[in-house]
């Protein structure tokens, strides 16, 4: 169990809670994190549980990556950045962040092709790829540094109580000797991924997908930069994606220090991850004839990972005084990147609430206000899970004339005036 004792960071009321009210939140991966951390900024305590054990973090242990090849990574929208941005965090981020100038999008094996450029649509960037190891170091040591924020790993939920004033949350914490505990809170936030303990002790049902594909997520090299440009292209087994990564010795954000390092996403169907994950040659092989020369010679390939590609949708998000969030909400198909950027988006939305009723000196727990918030973030999420779906079915129907159709939609897209602004700016979270 770890408590915080000093921070100069990322809330605005120097270490001190404008509220006696208190916040829980299960499940301490990036996104129950960046919750805590939005909370801090207001002023607003929580406590975080987390069922694994956090890593020890020296400070001033720095950013020599160990792991040339091996990490998975995270795009971030503009929306994601300025969040970053608002609690002060993003200075710490940026050094490992790679930008991304420019999109391609194309289909294999047809004449479709569109291209978005940060200079037409007069954006600094379309956003920004990241480590996950690294942003979840920095947001963890952030959370460490918080006064604010109260962080138990080793911690496993095993019941849920509401009470008219309050929740209770009791869980198994393994520490030295294993032990039942109780916390009180005015408020549960539940970020505990896909399979969420405490969606189902809330017996919350979900309506789930199996798309029967998986995804091959790692990191590769090319002999040729990427000159920050991301390339999403569309195969008869699903959509791909190559996106550009800082490098140790050249972070891509200098003329003179162009990346030659690029996350991949493959995916396949469920039950071809094998081939992919355990020969290199192959899965470069394979690289080579869905991209072709666009991103150049793929010449190495670090560890993989596979991952099945399964929509899961809770039925509601709010019960009582708990909120379901983040993958334990929506978790959604990997095209475009907009899973973790949509979660952070309600993550925003949900601490402001918080936060404005505090102010006006309510409780943060009242149903009708996390009803308010579930009912504020649907038009936002539905657009994204729509747009996913659309894209993942889209392209890969087998039908030529559904083939001929998609095809002169992107060409249209491409061409045709103010359609690309107003998709730029919905990928990019900058309209909900």
């Amino acid at each position: 169990m770890t408590q915080n004792t000093d921070s100069n960071l990322l809330n605005a009321t120097n270490g001190q809670a404008i509220t006696e009210q208190q916040v829980l939140i299960a499940g301490g991966g990036h996104v129950g994190l960046s919750f805590a951390l939005l909370l801090a900024h207001h002023g607003i305590a929580s406590t975080l549980l987390e069922k694994n054990s956090y890593p020890t973090i020296n400070p001033t242990d720095d950013s020599t990556r160990s792991h040339y090849l091996d990490s998975r990574n995270t795009a971030l929208s503009r929306r994601t950045v300025q969040i970053y941005q608002e609690i002060g965090l993003w200075d710490e981020l940026q050094s490992h962040a790679c930008r991304i100038d420019a999109v391609q999008i194309s289909e294999q094996g047809s004449f479709g092709r569109a291209q978005l450029n940060k200079a037409k649509e007069k954006v600094e960037s379309f956003g920004q790829v990241m480590e996950n190891a690294w942003l979840g170091r920095k947001l963890l040591l952030a959370a460490q540094q918080s006064p604010l924020i109260t962080l138990i790993d080793h911690a496993n939920v095993t019941a849920v109580t509401q009470q008219t004033d309050g929740v209770t949350l009791s869980f198994s914490y393994y520490g030295e000797e294993e032990h039942e505990q109780q916390l009180q809170a005015s408020v549960l936030v539940a970020c505990d991924g896909r399979d969420s303990t405490v969606r189902q002790l809330l017996d919350i049902d979900t309506t789930t997908y199996d798309y029967e594909q998986t995804a091959i997520v790692g990191v590769v090299e090319t002999d040729k930069p990427h000159e920050h440009v991301a390339i999403e292209r569309f195969s008869p087994a699903g959509p791909l994606a190559v996106l550009p990564l800082t490098d140790p010795e050249g972070d891509g954000n200098d003329e003179y220090q162009k990346g030659y390092r690029r996350s991949v996403v493959w995916i396949c169907p469920k039950g071809e991850e094998t081939q992919y994950l355990a020969d290199d040659a192959h899965f470069l092989a394979t690289l080579q004839q869905g991209f072709g020369q666009r991103a150049g010679k793929f010449v190495a390939a670090g560890r993989r990972g596979a991952y099945p590609l399964t929509r899961v949708l809770a039925d509601k998000q709010v019960a009582g005084r708990c909120v379901i969030m983040g993958n334990a909400a929506h978790t959604l198909h990997p095209v475009a990147g907009q899973g973790f950027n949509l979660c952070m988006r309600d993550a925003h939305v949900l601490a402001q609430m918080l936060s404005a009723q505090v102010l006006r000196g309510e409780d943060m727990g009242d149903t009708q206000l996390l009803k308010r918030y579930e009912q504020a973030r649907q038009t936002d999420q539905k657009r994204v899970i729509r747009f996913c779906d659309a894209v993942v079915h889209g392209f890969t129907h087998p039908n030529p004339a559904v083939k001929l159709a998609r095809n002169v939609a992107l060409v249209a897209f491409d061409k045709l005036p103010n359609i690309k602004p107003l998709v730029a700016n919905y990928a990019m979270g900058l309209k909900s």
